[in-house]
């Protein structure tokens, strides 16, 4: 797909631009032909539209938003619609986090957000995606969305050896694949999931993550985890340097240990790769966060300075409702219908 056409598409059936908005793309020097293709996307839609270059370093790790950028985001007249494209180590996602607070404060502006977007996302990967295919992904997550209605907890069993429980009790599911005018406007790009901010202290159990790693990418080895009142206890990888880079990350704050979120994924152009932000979609599969959760809607709590995620292979998810009941959503990784 050509890249600006699938940036447009985002911009259009995702973050609902219309002609005459504003948008303003904060792109990191790495990143600026990314920026430039929504930039032109943006100009195709008829939005007024300006980009900002931020500079990066190799291993110099940013912590605060650019003055800049500060001065854009509170200007009295704010972007209707913003745009990151940004790089996307785990060791800068305290810096991310802050300009979304920025950029969000105010509920007046909606976001795409992309830390670790590539090109090639746009071009055949989980951006890729058509009207037709944002659609029917919607309409997918939407279905989802009823199901998980008045759940109290969740279940979830893997091949790999995942065996753990959480509460959902009084959260909010929500879904990234449209906007959600009252309760979430912002969301990643690419999108394809349904997510929820589990009970922080609530996760029991073990969770073997056997395909991908935010920050870290695709796997050579799995990586184990066990928890107790949503806490993360211990931690086991083969591969020492991937299990060094998890305990660092854990090692931010208090917590960076708790479970933050859990999420299915939907894209059916998604794809296992290096950066975590489409890996994440990648349809029949479920991951868990251990971190931040503020910015999600309904009650949360996790106000870590850090988020990581990890993809799990072929889940069994099962939901248990408020009378007791239960109901098997997922099952070796397919959705039961």
């Amino acid at each position: 797909m050509d890249p600006k056409d699938a940036a447009a598409n985002a911009l259009q059936y995702v973050l609902e631009a219309r002609q005459g908005e504003s948008i303003l793309i904060v792109t990191d020097d790495i990143r600026e032909d990314i920026g430039s293709v929504f930039a032109e996307g943006a100009l195709n839609l008829g939005l007024w539209t300006r980009m900002l270059v931020l500079e990066t370093g190799e291993n110099k790790f940013r912590t605060d938003p650019p003055p800049e950028l500060v001065e854009m985001i509170n200007s009295p007249h704010q972007p209707d619609i913003f745009i990151n494209t940004l790089r996307g180590p785990a060791q800068e996602t305290p810096f991310r986090i802050s300009i979304i607070k920025l950029e969000t404060r105010k509920g007046r502006s909606r976001l795409g957000h992309c830390p670790g977007i590539t090109m090639d996302m746009l071009t055949e990967g989980a951006l890729a995606l058509t009207k037709e295919e944002h659609t029917t992904m919607q309409e997918m997550a939407r279905g989802l969305l009823n199901i998980l209605r008045d759940t109290e907890t969740i279940h979830v069993t893997s091949p790999s050896g995942s065996d753990f429980t959480f509460s959902v009790n009084g959260r909010t599911w929500f879904s990234d694949t449209y906007l959600n005018w009252k309760d979430m406007k912002w969301m990643n790009l690419p999108t394809g999931e349904v997510i929820v901010g589990p009970v922080e202290t609530s996760m029991e159990g073990t969770l073997v993550c056997d395909l991908a790693v935010g920050g870290i990418g695709p796997l050579q080895s799995p990586v184990t985890i066990i928890t107790e009142k949503g806490k993360v206890t211990s931690i086991e990888c083969d591969d020492l340097q991937v299990l060094k880079i998890i305990q660092d990350t854990q090692d931010t704050d208090e917590m960076a240990k708790h479970i933050g979120e859990f999420a299915f994924g939907l894209n059916p152009k998604a794809r296992i790769v290096q950066e975590f932000l489409e890996s994440e979609k990648v349809g029949n599969t479920i991951h868990v966060a251990f971190g931040n959760n503020m910015d999600y809607p309904g009650t949360v709590t996790n106000n870590s300075a850090n988020h990581q995620d990890f993809l799990v292979s072929k889940p069994t998810v099962t939901a248990r409702y408020g009378d007791g009941s239960e109901q098997v959503i997922m099952k070796n990784g397919h959705f039961i219908k």
